[in-house]
């Protein structure tokens, strides 16, 4: 089982989504891998995703192919921190990550059209890698606008969708929004909320399983 996993924005909870995926892949037995291409935005002192990731998944096999300093998008990162991304090393990781392990999860940077490199999106690497998708949204006020986009931009581009997780769902909540996300994007679109995770949630075991 391999998968890309994307977000309707930037900062919607992908990283966290996929260091608690991993860490229950692990538990079910799977060997697991994990690949950030394009890691930018790293300050003094701060562990990049891969490093972070086999702090809370212990045992997974974690890379970043491309790390740069500037906290922009990849394109922009890599221009000011002179770096040229170069696709088939991406491919190189992955496939080596692909080969060894039962699961491997590679997050992107953003959303979909976030630019990678000269006439490169997102939507293109995971076009090259040839991934289904995982699209993580926030829960809040016009995630149903920003999810439904994203779903459509997907499908317009020949991209699998695996399904839709809420990430950092409220524990508790009276907000109409909030409350009938769901109900919204299900019935704009034929993709399932295959889950809401909720705030400080560690447990994605369910979530995990549903992939597997």
């Amino acid at each position: 089982m391999n998968f890309f996993v994307t977000g309707t924005d930037t900062d919607v909870g992908k990283s966290y989504i996929c260091k608690h995926l991993a860490k229950e892949f692990i538990k079910l037995g799977k060997k697991t891998g994990y690949l950030k291409p394009f890691q930018s935005g790293l300050e003094e002192g701060i562990d990049p995703d891969a490093k972070q990731i086999e702090t809370i998944a212990k045992g997974v096999i974690a890379k970043s192919t491309y790390i740069t300093k500037t906290p922009c998008t990849p394109y922009i990162s890599s221009q000011i921190d002179n770096v040229d991304y170069n696709l088939e090393k991406v491919k190189q990781d992955y496939t080596e990550l692909a080969n060894t392990c039962d699961v491997t999860i590679v997050e992107g940077s953003g959303g979909l059209y976030v630019p990678v490199k000269e006439n490169v999106l997102m939507s293109d690497v995971i076009k090259f890698l040839n991934l289904p998708t995982l699209i993580v949204a926030r829960p809040n006020l016009g995630t149903i606008n920003h999810t439904l986009m994203t779903i459509k931009c997907a499908q317009s581009e020949g991209i699998k969708i695996l399904g839709v997780v809420i990430s950092n769902y409220p524990q508790t909540t009276d907000d109409p929004v909030i409350l009938r996300a769901q109900e919204m994007i299900e019935k704009y679109c034929n993709v399932k909320v295959i889950d809401a995770i909720k705030q400080g949630q560690t447990d994605l075991s369910k979530l995990a399983k549903k992939l597997s």
